[in-house]
């Protein structure tokens, strides 16, 4: 197994590729938009780190306060993405991060390292599975489906916003609340757009621009959120196929 990775700086930033959109052009608006948001995360302690390879393999993760995403807590790392995909699987990159990541909190005395999870594996969370392995305990959940996964090295452990809980938001009309945090986002907005538009189908998109908008969020999020008749629906990413299950 190969063990050289890359995290990335504001230096390398802008020739180095993002491993999750590195092969797809219709995603290369994104990139740029992730890159200018990572500008300003990686002042605040927001770590990307790779491997120095032509393919899927990284980890993404930040200081919770920091963090845009509706969890509370003080002094955790909070887990944004760890994905390992295709050939690399199975050779224990996925391993190396996660170690990588749980050391670092040590080393920066942290009290422990969070992530969202889902009690069954879902498309755009980190999988339950993995990070039981290593000792991650669930400490919050949400309608019986979402979880808050903690490894707390000093017995405290972070919780969901209380806002978080309501997961209902008063507009009836397709709604979706979106960050800049996945280069994926600015594609599937321009889809959801065109998809909407051509079938008169009402549509409210928010933009969550901010830390302080992330942390009072209604609902579950990691960077994407959707609402239909006032009811939280999913944190699935949208393409045509997709939405048209939901409206």
């Amino acid at each position: 197994m190969s063990e050289q990775f890359i995290n990335l700086t504001l230096d390398n930033l802008e020739h180095e590729h993002l491993c999750c959109a590195i092969a797809d052009k219709k995603h290369q608006c994104g990139v740029a938009t992730k890159k200018q948001w990572l500008k300003d995360r990686l002042v605040e302690g927001h770590v990307f780190r790779k491997l120095d390879v032509k393919g899927k393999v990284f980890i993404e993760y930040a200081p919770l306060e920091t963090a845009w995403v509706p969890v509370c807590g003080e002094n955790f790392l909070y887990i944004y993405c760890l994905w390992v995909s295709g050939s690399y699987k199975g050779k224990g990159y996925g391993k190396s991060l996660l170690e990588y990541c749980i050391n670092d909190a040590k080393a920066q005395g942290k009290s422990g390292v969070c992530v969202l999870s889902s009690k069954k594996k879902k498309p755009f969370l980190t999988e339950k599975k993995l990070m039981t392995k290593f000792g991650f305990q669930v400490v919050d959940t949400l309608s019986d489906e979402y979880e808050l996964l903690s490894l707390s090295f000093n017995g405290e452990n972070p919780s969901f916003n209380d806002t978080v809980r309501q997961m209902r938001i008063n507009q009836k009309e397709l709604t979706i609340f979106y960050g800049m945090q996945c280069p994926f986002i600015p594609n599937c907005i321009e889809q959801v757009k065109t998809y909407c538009d051509n079938n008169r189908i009402p549509l409210n998109l928010i933009a969550i621009d901010s830390l302080q908008k992330a942390k009072e969020l209604p609902c579950i999020f990691n960077n994407w959120a959707v609402f239909y008749n006032g009811k939280f629906e999913t944190v699935h990413l949208l393409n045509e196929s997709y939405l048209k299950k939901i409206v």
